[in-house]
C-alpha cells in the first residue's frame, strides 16, 4: 500500500499546529510540546512517532483481546487502520526528511 500526497495533507492536517500556524497544545501532539511555545519541526516528529506509536500498541490490545474473546472484530479492523495510516504517513515524513538532506548535501557552497 502506498501514500499519495493527498493522505500525508489530511493527516498534517489533523495537527492544530500546522492549521493555525501557532503553538500547538501537549495532547495535539501526542507530548513533547507544552502550550504557548512555538513547535517546532523535531517536536512535530517527535509528536508523531508518539501517536504511531500509541496507534501501534492500541491495534496490538484490540487484537489481543479479539484473540481472547473479549473485543469487537470491528474494533481491531478499525485499530489497525489508524494504525497502518499513521505508519504510512511517518514513512512518507522520513523519506521526505532523507531526500530533503540529500538535496541539502549536494548543494555547494
Amino acid at each position: 500500500m502506498s501514500i499519495s500526497a493527498f493522505d500525508a495533507v489530511a493527516a498534517y492536517g489533523g495537527i492544530p499546529a500546522i492549521k493555525t500556524g501557532g503553538a500547538a497544545s501537549a495532547g495535539s501532539l501526542g507530548g513533547g510540546v507544552g502550550g504557548g511555545e512555538d513547535a517546532s519541526f523535531g517536536d512535530m516528529v517527535s509528536g508523531l512517532v508518539a501517536d504511531t506509536a500509541g496507534k501501534l500498541q492500541a491495534a496490538e490490545q484490540a487484537s489481543i483481546r479479539q484473540v481472547a474473546g473479549k473485543g469487537d472484530l470491528i474494533d481491531v479492523v478499525t485499530a489497525i487502520g489508524a494504525a497502518e495510516t499513521a505508519l504510512d504517513t511517518m514513512v512518507a515524513v522520513r523519506d521526505r526528511v532523507v531526500s530533503a538532506y540529500g538535496e541539502i548535501m549536494r548543494m555547494q557552497i
